[in-house]
């Protein structure tokens, strides 16, 4: 990857895609699966530029959107209907409302109170709802508390008695159609034997529902499979879908897959050039045209990614730095205290395991324009986003003048 002349091309910050990387990913957990029916619904949050989406969507990929925002972007880049799903805590009525007459394939439910909500609001549309119910299997991930979502304490999915409540009484009602399970224990998953544990409680409950003559189609596991940031030991796809598909013995479910950051994380760089060095006493400081608005990990989640500085300097000396963007924060950071060679202005800064939750999570603090985003495919390099203007931050403000 050549990535000074992408820099010379499209400017920094800069967001870069490998798309054949992404291909390449999403046909290895595919193929994991083979063994069974199966369906991988891409996890748009992880990245929801529209060139990304219509990628997955030409491999045969579903979506798993939490908005409805999310639902429609993949719609517009050709998802088929039948294979979105619409999760998320907090779904307002008129989100409920546009994907109920949208006809995706189920909208994953999360609480009690949101079943009566999506009954009541069928109901006034005089339509039957497919649903799924998130199940909290209360197993610990083994991953940082702000992505676990699979414990009793976290806000997501409902403990496995609620659950059976949820079912039958759907099974009674007249608008709902109950054809799915679903559980996600949590993102950036490096131990397989958590997942086994979440899968083989959710399979009973779908044992205990058949019995009863609830007929689940689809067995949602969620997503999560983790990357490598550092040194990291992640989960090999083959063992993952052998752990899962062990657990489903006597059952004819679709698994549904909802890998985000397993397909795209590892396929991303996020590039940002030198403004000039700061030395504070002892303190070195790197300073450079990206920012925590353009890649807040490193700050939200003391996140670690590695970071190469190809300087232009002869023979340059290595010290400790802290690589950190204009924005007015102490916490605006990529990295601290590494070692980093000396540098010139406009010297190109490499931040590797940026195609996921980077862009997405982009921000306009500081009044600061999001970045352009860039694909490479089969050698070639097209800009799939274009860098934001001014203008572009204050076209929906009104009644400023």
């Amino acid at each position: 990857m050549d990535f000074k002349k992408l820099a010379q091309k499209y400017d920094t910050p800069l967001y870069v895609y490998d798309f054949d990387y992404f291909a390449n990913r999403f046909f290895e957990l595919k193929k994991a699966f083979k063994a069974r029916k199966s369906l991988i619904a891409y996890a748009v949050k992880a990245n929801s530029n529209l060139s990304v989406i219509r990628h997955f969507a030409e491999l045969g990929s579903g979506a798993d959107c939490v908005s409805i925002g999310e639902v429609k972007r993949a719609l517009l880049a050709g998802v088929d209907k039948y294979k979105i799903i619409f999760s998320g805590v907090g779904k307002r009525d008129d989100e409920i409302k546009e994907a109920i007459n949208l006809d995706i394939l189920m909208i994953n439910v999360e609480s009690e109170a949101e079943l009566m909500k999506i009954e009541e609001i069928a109901k006034e549309l005089n339509k039957k709802s497919r649903i799924s119910i998130r199940v909290n299997p209360n197993i610990d991930p083994k991953t940082h508390p702000y992505i676990s979502t699979g414990l009793h304490e976290n806000k997501f999915g409902v403990d496995i008695e609620t659950a059976k409540k949820m079912y039958l009484y759907a099974k009674k009602s007249e608008y709902l159609n109950p054809i799915g399970i679903h559980f996600h224990i949590g993102s950036q998953l490096t131990d397989l034997t958590p997942i086994k544990e979440a899968s083989a409680i959710v399979a009973d409950l779908v044992r205990s529902l058949k019995a009863i003559d609830i007929d689940i189609k689809f067995f949602d596991v969620g997503g999560g499979l983790g990357i490598k940031y550092k040194d990291e030991k992640t989960i090999n796809p083959y063992d993952y879908a052998q752990a899962i598909l062990s657990t489903l013995s006597g059952l004819d479910v679709t698994i549904i897959c909802e890998p985000g950051r397993f397909l795209v994380g590892e396929g991303g760089w996020f590039l940002t050039k030198v403004l000039y060095e700061k030395n504070n006493g002892d303190k070195r400081f790197v300073i450079v045209d990206g920012a925590m608005n353009d890649l807040i990990r490193p700050s939200l989640y003391k996140a670690y990614h590695k970071i190469e500085v190809l300087s232009t300097k002869e023979n340059p000396q290595v010290s400790k730095a802290n690589i950190v963007g204009p924005i007015c924060e102490s916490g605006d950071f990529f990295a601290k205290d590494i070692q980093v060679p000396q540098t010139n202005p406009g010297d190109l800064v490499v931040i590797y395991c940026a195609g996921a939750y980077g862009f997405t999570m982009a921000s306009n603090y500081n009044s600061r324009p999001r970045p352009a985003e860039v694909a490479i495919e089969n050698g070639y390099d097209r800009l799939i986003r274009r860098r934001e203007t001014f203008k572009d931050l204050i076209a929906c403000e009104i009644d400023y003048l």
